[in-house]
């Protein structure tokens, strides 16, 4: 009589993964051999390995108790590079008792997928094993190839857990966010970061435990701020500080902040000119503008130009913002902002940063209104509710005979011929189910306070 095996475990031999050739009793990773990066022999195995998102994975939430219960729905783990999405999938894996195929969007297309699915079908059938299908960069899976994988999703094929630096409400088709759960995930603070570091330190099996090294308080902290929040990445210059590390007499490697800032050079900024980190940071450069907050808008022109930012999107941001924000409230504020867009195409990086600066400190201190913008929104309105309205008869031009005969012009009273160059006020200048609403207020700022 066979032996009962629990949910999930596969029966005795059944161990290849029929997608990527690795090995274990649920298709999860092996560990990491030896030489392998320290970033990959020191990836978490289990939830109580994992160092951060409590959003996520805190004791209660939500996430923590469908893997607990091993209830997982397919979900979506929505985060920055480093923060563990990955990492995350694999526990899961592991302590549901599932089959981890892992795909990569970046070189796999939709034959991999409907590979993945039959050999997940195939391994229901054998081994009663259930398949988390790990799709990494999600978001680079076009419309086609992420409906290929929506049936097996549906019908529990497969659950999908699908990784993804970039909004899902964009890059992620409907009918498959519908049927997933999206979790946000965060980046490191400081304090993750550096306990990630100390237990690389100190764990003889997969870390540096069984090295002589010493590494100084100050050291750890810089690597936790030059990390950026990204475990991978500070672990990776922890590696390179150790193997740049000259012993002492006694054979201890000391790791100290100097050395570190040599290692790390220059860290690299988290930005994608054509991702959420592109929105986000230029719209709280906005924001601080409006809000007048010098410092905080200088902050946000570093953040995008260190970062390899168009200047001239920059530059046409604050061009906009001029009109928008400032506007009447300092009309110099426009033609500010178009000489700098001037003079940014014309010198180009790095001296760019000199007109953007000086603009954006300008704009941030300008006094503000918005007054053309709600202007143009109530006319437009106006213009949607009488758009078939004509033209009244004294506004037209009456270029021939026929059209004076018809009354084009007739009535117009000409501006010039009148005391302070303003026609009458019984002259009108809108259809008459328009005249009479009021679309421009003059804000209390600046030069329009001057006409309130």
């Amino acid at each position: 009589m066979s032996p009962v095996r629990k949910r999930g475990e596969p029966p005795p031999g059944v161990q290849r993964d029929l997608l990527t050739g690795l090995t274990g009793a649920a298709g999860q990773w092996a560990p990491a051999s030896a030489d392998a990066p320290l970033a990959a022999r020191m990836r978490p195995r289990d939830l109580d390995e994992f160092v951060g998102q409590p959003q996520v994975v805190g004791p209660g939430r939500p996430l923590r108790r469908m893997i607990e219960r091993d209830e997982l729905p397919s979900i979506v783990l929505w985060g920055p590079p480093g923060s563990g999405k990955t990492t995350l999938a694999a526990i899961i894996a592991r302590r549901t008792q599932r089959h981890f195929a892992r795909l990569s969007a970046v070189s796999s297309g939709v034959a991999d997928l409907r590979q993945a699915v039959a050999d997940a079908q195939e391994r229901r059938r054998v081994a009663g094993l259930r398949t988390l299908l790990f799709i990494d960069e999600l978001h680079r899976f076009n419309r086609a190839q992420q409906d290929a994988v929506l049936p097996y999703v549906e019908d529990g094929t497969v659950t999908l857990i699908g990784a993804t630096t970039e909004n899902p409400s964009f890059y992620v088709v409907a009918p498959l966010l519908s049927r997933a759960r999206v979790f946000r995930l965060e980046l490191l603070g400081a304090d993750d970061v550096r306990a990630i570091l100390q237990r690389a330190l100190e764990d003889r099996e997969r870390g540096l435990g069984g090295q002589p090294i010493a590494v100084d308080g100050t050291a750890l902290d810089t690597l936790a701020a030059l990390a950026g929040g990204d475990a991978r990445a500070a672990l990776n210059m922890l590696e390179l500080a150790v193997a740049a590390a000259v012993p002492d007499p006694d054979g201890m490697k000391q790791v100290t902040r100097e050395l570190v800032e040599q290692s790390a050079q220059h860290p690299t900024l988290l930005y994608d000119r054509e991702g959420d980190a592109h929105y986000d940071t230029i719209s709280a450069f906005i924001k601080s503008l409006r809000d007048s907050s010098v410092d905080g808008a200088l902050y946000w022109l570093a953040r995008m130009l260190e970062a390899g930012e168009d200047p001239l999107f920059v530059a046409r941001r604050l061009v906009i913002l001029a009109a928008e924000d400032v506007g009447l409230a300092d009309p110099q504020a426009l033609l500010l902002a178009v000489a700098c867009q001037q003079a940014v195409h014309f010198l180009g990086m790095p001296e760019a940063h000199l007109p953007l600066s000086e603009t954006t400190i300008y704009l941030a201190r300008a006094p503000k209104s918005n007054s053309a913008l709600t202007a143009y929104a109530r006319a437009a309105a106006d213009v949607e509710r009488t758009r078939n309205d004509a033209v009244p008869l004294h506004l037209r031009n009456a270029v021939t005979g026929l059209m004076r005969g018809m009354g084009y012009g007739a009535g117009y009273q000409y501006a010039h011929e009148h005391e302070g160059h303003r026609p009458p006020p019984s002259q009108t200048h809108r259809p008459p189910s328009a005249e009479g609403n009021r679309y421009y207020e003059p804000g209390a700022l600046g030069d329009e306070a001057r006409e309130r």
